[in-house]
């Protein structure tokens, strides 16, 4: 029981750093975008090249911060330790039919 126990605190641990370094993204993100689109319409940064440098980006990074939330939201919530669990055993369970599907297979030839 007290193994259970800490695989819930591990798996809680994991789940709430990862909740953590998420926010800290979104924090980030914000920030960043701000200030990219701040340097460019303000200062005049990058004014030679595109005038919409900033926004390719703030779409760019966008994009990689909803990546980073559908990992964390919808994939480990669902494909957690619990899943992986699950996906080994009945695997194993496959093998280990097989495996006795060959061996029946194989006492038939040789009582033949």
């Amino acid at each position: 029981m007290e193994k259970e126990v800490q695989e819930q605190y591990e798996y809680a641990r994991r789940r709430i750093r990862q909740k953590k370094i998420l926010y800290f993204h979104f924090v980030l993100f914000l920030i960043g975008s701000l200030f990219l689109f701040v340097a460019n319409r303000f200062f005049g940064f990058g004014a030679g090249t595109n005038q919409n440098w900033c926004i390719w980006g703030i779409t760019i990074w966008l994009f990689l911060f909803i990546l980073h939330f559908i990992k964390v939201y919808i994939t480990d919530r669902f494909m957690n330790k619990k899943w992986e669990r699950e996906q080994i055993d009945r695997l194993v369970a496959l093998q280990q039919k097989r495996i006795s599907q060959l061996e029946s297979k194989i006492n038939e030839d040789t009582q033949k």
